[in-house]
């Protein structure tokens, strides 16, 4: 692969959403094949404070994908390989005793980073994987009884392997309720997958080193304030509620969703807006993160199961039910041109 940096883009610091999309998939991209998806889902997230659990079998490149991510913001990045019999002092971190100055320091685990990726975390035990819990929701951390501020930004992204049985703790519906998305990364097509074996053939040591910086890591408090301002109109905002309350009332499903849900779509569809240049959201910024939102947060009842029903299926099932509002609805009352009209048709 060529290392020419010159049309690599140029983001000042005021940088708005679209333009931190665009180069951050631009330069995830030369190393990366595909996975475009997952990329907008990853902004979206780092724009709205959110996490996301990536799962896919080995070798799709969960954890690279949150590597490249990690070098292209230019956060400080740091993975925690979880295993069984890691504990929570583990990734908090601890106080240490030093014999010379007889005297307790603390020693900061790596949860104290801008971005803590949680490698195969369902092979963490419970108490481990709890560790987690406070940090997501509360960016603290407590140890020893002492409160402590984590970092800002401050994003949590998990990887876990759905076909592994033995050995691997299921996250209970607290920890998975905590993620803004869950993505699948799945195989890649065969002419996605041919290109990897060009680059690969072209450079043996393609990695996510050869990735840069691509944005200031200040433009991110700027673009996630452009987030904030992001018109949504009133019938969206009932499209949201609608589409949420459809999950408690599935017959499939034991417990839907909750509030935290909402909150995922509406900043979430904010952001989905932002990045693709609009300042308002469409229905088609929910619709599109409809899966990504539920599919972790559904426990569906053991006749669904033992049919074959996933989680997939039922959030297809309930989207397709719940009618969106029309476009004269939605574009506030200072939008220009077309509106996104283009888009929702779509």
């Amino acid at each position: 692969m060529s290392e020419n940096t010159d049309d690599r883009p140029d983001v000042s610091t005021d940088a708005d959403p679209q333009e931190i999309y665009d180069a951050l998939s631009t330069e995830i991209e030369r190393v990366l094949v595909g996975n475009r998806e997952a990329i907008e889902h990853l902004t979206i997230a780092l724009l709205t404070r959110g996490h996301v659990l990536l799962e896919g079998v080995p070798g799709v490149a969960k954890t690279t994908l949150a590597n490249l991510f990690a070098r292209t913001t230019g956060l400080e990045y740091r993975r925690i390989q979880m295993t069984p019999d890691i504990l929570p002092a583990d990734i908090t971190g601890t106080h240490v005793y030093h014999e010379t100055t007889g005297e307790f320091t603390l020693q900061r685990g790596p949860v104290f980073s801008n971005l803590v990726v949680a490698d195969e975390i369902n092979r963490a035990t419970p108490k481990t994987q709890s560790a987690l819990l406070e940090a997501m929701q509360e960016r603290t951390v407590t140890i020893e009884g002492d409160t402590l501020e984590l970092p800002t930004p401050f994003m949590v992204v998990a990887t876990q392997n759905p076909i592994e049985m033995e050995g691997v703790f299921e996250l209970p519906e607290a920890q998975r309720d905590r993620f803004q998305f869950k993505l699948t990364v799945d195989l890649p097509e065969r002419e996605g997958e041919r290109e990897l074996l060009e680059r690969f053939d072209d450079d043996p040591e393609l990695g996510p080193d050869r990735a840069e910086q691509v944005i200031p890591v200040d433009s991110l408090v700027a673009a996630r304030e452009q987030v904030n301002g992001v018109h949504v109109a009133p019938p969206v905002k009932e499209y949201v509620l609608d589409i949420v309350a459809a999950t408690r009332d599935h017959p499939d499903v034991v417990y839907g969703a909750s509030p935290r849900a909402s909150l995922a779509f509406l900043d979430g569809a904010k952001a989905r807006a932002a990045i693709h240049g609009r300042p308002y959201v469409i229905p088609d910024d929910v619709k599109t993160l409809a899966e990504p939102i539920l599919i972790h947060r559904l426990v569906l009842d053991t006749d669904a199961e033992l049919s074959d029903v996933g989680p997939e299926d039922v959030v297809a099932d309930l989207v397709e039910g719940v009618e969106p509002p029309g476009a004269e609805a939605i574009e506030p009352a200072e939008a220009v041109g077309d509106g996104g009209r283009e888009e929702e048709e779509e």
